[in-house]
């Protein structure tokens, strides 16, 4: 979006701008918001020319970014220790998860669909299967529920 603008007052170029986009996203892959979301403020305030439709398009989308890692920032990992700890950043097992699960049924070539609402439904009770809380979630529902042996379950 930044390549389409015209030159940005603040920044004086292009190249700068793209410059201090790359700071934010450096800072964003080591976990540091508290420093992106410095960086972004200072997009978000930078005074421009206000009849440059990408401009204000370009600033929106800067306050909206900034929103969600002001509101997300709790859950943005380091991944730059991660990756140094040998530990995984990828989410390709999640969707590869949830292709298995779900993805099917949403192809509009198939002759039944699900619903989002019955999408969510259907992965509360499969994570609940993996996690072996099923039969204690019907315990709850129902006190009364008889009891059944693991070997049961598992020839089931």
């Amino acid at each position: 979006m930044s390549k389409g603008l015209k030159t940005p007052p603040f920044f004086h170029s292009i190249d700068k701008l793209q410059d201090e986009l790359d700071s934010i996203k450096w800072y964003l892959w080591h976990g540091n918001t508290f420093k992106a979301l410095q960086r972004l403020r200072d997009l978000t305030d930078a005074e421009g020319d206000e009849s440059d439709a990408k401009l204000v398009k370009f600033t929106k989308t800067a306050c909206e970014f900034e929103t969600y890692i002001r509101n997300n920032r709790s859950f943005i990992p380091n991944y730059g220790d991660r990756y140094r700890n040998g530990e995984r950043i990828s989410t390709a097992f999640v969707e590869s998860t949830v292709n298995l699960l779900i993805a099917k049924r949403f192809n509009k070539k198939q002759q039944m669909r699900w619903s989002k609402k019955g999408a969510h439904r259907l992965l509360q009770v499969r994570v609940q299967v993996f996690n072996n809380e099923l039969y204690d979630s019907f315990r709850t529902w129902y006190p009364n529920l008889k009891a059944i042996p693991q070997s049961e379950v598992l020839a089931a």
